[in-house]
């Protein structure tokens, strides 16, 4: 999967993908999913009638791991066309949907970036900034002092540009034009105070209502808020639940992504802060999904199949069962 897509041509896919929501040619299925001991199952999808496919993606998030999978079917016939693990992708289509609001939503001139968490998705979420901005500094804080330092050192690395690992939150949001917070915190833990006028803020990691990225505060300042999907975000973010309510006049502040990318509107100066509130949706893994099958049918890599043939189920015990099992 990775030899066919990088994290740029992802961003391309996703914006391609949101272009054609905007237009009405897909439709994004909300996001279901089930929470035991800390873990979570999750069930996402879309439709690209237009293109020819349909799919979902799913995976059980648990302390152990996670094994997730996209699944393609033909959108005519229903025919299975791909099943694509969904590690590198899962990344990648997260990284590109903060690559897509940063690209709209932040000013274009912005140099500082903080990356608030040193998880699975940290790297990828900090190579989507600098895909689209000029960003010559570069300040990480993560909770962990040894883990932070091992992750500041690989994004130097990487990327080339000066890193600084924070020693606090507010040390890395200090004076930064953007800011992405990555966690699995329960509590918010962005607040106004910590942002400089005018600031981006991506926040990803609340994707369930048991957890939040941002106070209350940090959203009365912003100037506009967008959502990769507002129904999901009805459904599952805690932080804009309780800030706008169950109304519905409330909820008309909040923007899709798909439409952003529509208008093709860039920031305006008298902005005070902007917030992308991503929560993961089918239309992303789809949009790439599509795209990274094509290029492999294309390239003859992969793994071809023999499709499912159906069989009618049995309906009584079979006597050559009964006998061989001694019922």
């Amino acid at each position: 999967m990775v030899s066919v897509m990088d994290l740029p041509g992802a961003i391309q896919a996703l914006e391609r993908g949101l272009m054609a929501e905007a237009q009405g040619h897909a439709t994004n299925m909300v996001k279901t999913h089930v929470e035991w001991d800390g873990s979570t199952l999750h069930a996402i999808g879309a439709a690209f009638p237009h293109e020819g496919f349909v799919g979902t993606k799913t995976w059980a998030h648990t302390e152990g791991g996670a094994t997730p999978l996209l699944i393609l079917f033909d959108s005519h016939d229903g025919s299975l066309k791909a099943v694509i693990e969904a590690f590198a992708l899962g990344q990648m289509r997260t990284a590109s949907a903060s690559g897509v609001a940063t690209k709209w939503l932040a000013a274009e001139d912005s140099t500082e970036f903080g990356m608030i968490g040193t998880g699975k998705q940290a790297l990828a979420q900090v190579a989507a900034v600098v895909a689209v901005r000029p960003i010559r500094r570069i300040r990480i804080f993560g909770r962990n002092r040894e883990r932070l330092e091992t992750f500041a050192e690989r994004v130097r690395q990487e990327f080339g540009i000066p890193v600084l690992a924070a020693s606090s939150i507010a040390e890395a949001c200090n004076g930064a034009h953007i800011v992405t917070v990555a966690t699995r915190a329960t509590q918010p833990i962005i607040t106004s105070a910590m942002l400089s006028p005018g600031a981006h803020v991506n926040t990803i990691g609340a994707i369930v209502p048991s957890r939040a990225e941002l106070t209350a505060d940090v959203l009365a300042r912003a100037s506009k808020i967008v959502a990769d999907s507002v129904p999901q975000a009805r459904k599952l973010s805690r932080e804009l639940i309780e800030f706008l309510g169950d109304v519905s006049a409330a909820w008309e502040r909040v923007e899709s992504l798909a439409s952003v990318v529509a208008k093709q509107e860039r920031r305006s100066p008298a902005q005070d802060l902007t917030i992308f509130k991503a929560l993961g949706m089918g239309i992303s893994d789809l949009a790439l999904g599509v795209e990274i099958y094509r290029q492999a049918v294309a390239s003859e890599i992969g793994h071809a199949f023999s499709h499912p043939k159906k069989v009618a189920p049995r309906l009584r015990s079979s006597p050559i069962q009964n006998q061989t099992t001694g019922a």
